[in-house]
């Protein structure tokens, strides 16, 4: 019988750069179901992977409640299908949500550089040297 390998909070924290309430956060969010004996918690292969992949979601910008989505429906009928379906969605939505924020930002950036050769035109005008 093949021994299972279990992963403790102090080895999953230090693996990832997470604090333990991070890690209690998302059990307490229903997305990791570690192994409790006693106060202690014992983190399986599949709740290292899930933790990677809720840390992967964050890093990308998706929140709890979208990872949690994502998590859920692979666990339902249609299963891996219809997560890389979402998941796919998601991406587009997120990819979407970035060139619209970087299409902003740009814009900004053109109306203070618009400002600031006003202002300097200005100055120039009323003979004050920058």
């Amino acid at each position: 019988m093949p021994v299972s390998k279990y992963y403790s909070i102090t080895e999953m924290t230090r693996e990832f750069g997470v604090s333990t309430r991070t890690l209690r956060f998302y059990e307490d969010e229903g997305l990791i179901h570690p192994e409790r004996r006693g106060r202690t918690r014992l983190f399986r292969p599949t709740d290292r992977r899930l933790i990677q992949e809720i840390l992967r979601g964050r890093r990308i910008g998706f929140t709890i409640a979208e990872i949690r989505e994502i998590i859920q429906v692979y666990k339902e009928p249609p299963g891996e299908l219809g997560q890389l379906k979402l998941l796919m969605k998601r991406v587009d939505e997120k990819r979407d949500e970035l060139r619209q924020k970087r299409k902003d930002i740009d814009d900004t950036l053109t109306e203070l550089d618009n400002i600031e050769e006003a202002c300097l035109g200005r100055l120039a005008e009323i003979g004050v040297g920058t």
